[in-house]
């Protein structure tokens, strides 16, 4: 699993590390019953505390995409094609988020945005 820390970003590293594998998850590479390294193996790895990555693991447990066997390790939980999904539509609508900022920071209005939004969905 390879997994890309930034250390000089604002996001906490272990947000870093639970959206990556998120990410994995939610794209298929990762699937049900695959066994995550464990919690030393990746603070190795990644040159982080053992603690940061127990709180990363922790996370992905308590949004259902991981389940965690004490003495066994993390696995990938069988997430529901409704979680997945969900997931999904969140990140389609942080990008809009994004693009309809983006449009406003270059001086664009609602009607504009609006009008390229439709042209746009039309051409796909």
């Amino acid at each position: 699993m390879k997994l890309i820390i930034n250390h000089s970003s604002v996001q906490p590293i272990y947000e870093q590390i639970s959206g990556q594998i998120k990410d994995l998850i939610i794209h298929g590479e990762l699937t049900e019953g695959v066994v995550l390294p464990s919690v030393r193996v990746l603070a190795r790895e990644l040159r982080v505390s053992a603690l940061t990555v127990k709180k990363s693991y922790d996370t992905l447990e308590q949004e259902g995409f991981v389940t965690t066997v004490h003495g066994k390790g993390s696995f990938v939980s069988s997430a529901s094609q409704a979680q997945l999904l969900e997931e999904k539509r969140r990140e389609v609508e942080a990008e809009l988020e994004a693009a309809i900022r983006k449009g406003r920071s270059c001086g664009m209005n609602n009607t504009e945005i609006t009008e390229l939004f439709h042209i746009i969905l039309e051409e796909s």
